[in-house]
């Protein structure tokens, strides 16, 4: 039925335990996987309206850290996709707004479905932490299946 999921993580405990299910449902679907890791993009500190001298923090040095950490994060959802003997490609995004990023992602690598983690806030916590998976569900085309935080 899918053929090829768009998995955005963090690298943390909850995308973790996500990327597992996608790996999972990969593999019963003989499906690929396409990880996504959106990081910010550069944007420059300013003081009382200069600049911060460049050995402070270059977008050089930015962008340099968001590679390696994006490297990180999907070299762990690689190993864990090969391991299970499933198609995989990685891709590292820089975009101010993640949710953006990761429906862009979808439509150009043309995944059927985006699986993704939510720690499930509601209410107040919901909105105060701006949740990018409520922003992926209420903008993407693409059908999303949300791995929710409360599961074992």
């Amino acid at each position: 039925m899918f053929k090829n999921i768009l998995v955005p993580t963090d690298g943390g405990p909850l995308s973790r335990k996500a990327m597992a299910a996608a790996v999972r449902l990969a593999k019963e679907q003989n499906a690929r996987i396409t990880g996504v890791h959106a990081t910010p993009t550069f944007v420059p500190i300013m003081y009382d309206g200069m600049l911060p001298p460049a050995e402070l923090i270059s977008r050089s040095a930015h962008e340099q850290a968001m590679a390696r950490a994006a490297a990180k994060v999907l070299g762990a959802m690689e190993k864990m996709c090969r391991s299970a003997g499933v198609r995989w490609e990685g891709v590292h995004v820089a975009d101010a707004e993640p949710y953006r990023a990761i429906i862009d992602t979808a439509r150009r690598k043309r995944c059927d479905l985006v699986l993704m983690a939510s720690h499930g806030r509601r209410g107040v916590a919901g909105i105060l932490l701006g949740s990018e998976t409520q922003k992926v569900l209420t903008h993407s085309k693409v059908p999303v299946l949300v791995w929710r935080g409360n599961r074992g």
